[in-house]
């Protein structure tokens, strides 16, 4: 009888689980697919998928925002032209989730502090920066990766820009 119990709470808790990073993906894309520019530095695009990573990382945690984010992401490239770009972007955009949800519940933290919060993006924007800066001369070239570097930095000032404040009230308001 209780393992019965255990087993629907456990269903319950893992359809919880996928609706969430379905639904978070589906964000992440539509923040990127939606207002996205051709970048005028190297490769890529400037868009708003950024801070919808950010806030993935906050509702989410580890686990589910990196997930969310690396999907959500990897759509766009799929979806849009930039197919060559997918697996890299599967990984930087992972990790930058996964790093910035890491740091933001570190401690008593929770994601609920705003100095952690900015701090978790800002690492995490490094690390997508150096990321795309690698993936970047892998697919082109030095001189386009180091002319790549100016967007990704206004894309995650951009993000952190609109994810700080968003994230916060965000979750104050919802319970997940």
């Amino acid at each position: 009888m209780l393992d019965n119990v255990q087993n629907k709470a456990a269903n319950k808790t893992s359809v919880l689980s996928l609706v969430q990073v379905a639904l978070m993906a589906a964000i992440v894309y539509v923040a990127t697919a939606v207002i996205h520019v051709p970048s005028a530095f190297g490769q890529g695009v400037l868009h708003l998928g950024d801070s919808a990573v950010f806030i993935a990382a906050i509702l989410l945690g580890k686990k589910k925002g990196a997930t969310a984010a690396a999907i959500g992401m990897c759509l766009f490239d799929l979806l849009s032209g930039y197919g060559a770009w997918a697996p890299f972007t599967f990984v930087i955009k992972g990790a930058m989730g996964y790093i910035a949800a890491m740091i933001a519940y570190r401690g008593e933290c929770e994601g609920k502090k705003f100095l952690n919060n900015f701090f978790a993006f800002l690492i995490a924007g490094i690390v997508m920066i150096i990321g795309y800066f690698f993936a970047g001369w892998i697919l082109y070239d030095f001189p386009n990766a180091v002319g790549s570097i100016f967007n990704n930095v206004l894309q995650v000032a951009l993000g952190m820009l609109i994810a700080l404040p968003l994230s916060e009230l965000l979750k104050k308001r919802i319970k997940l």
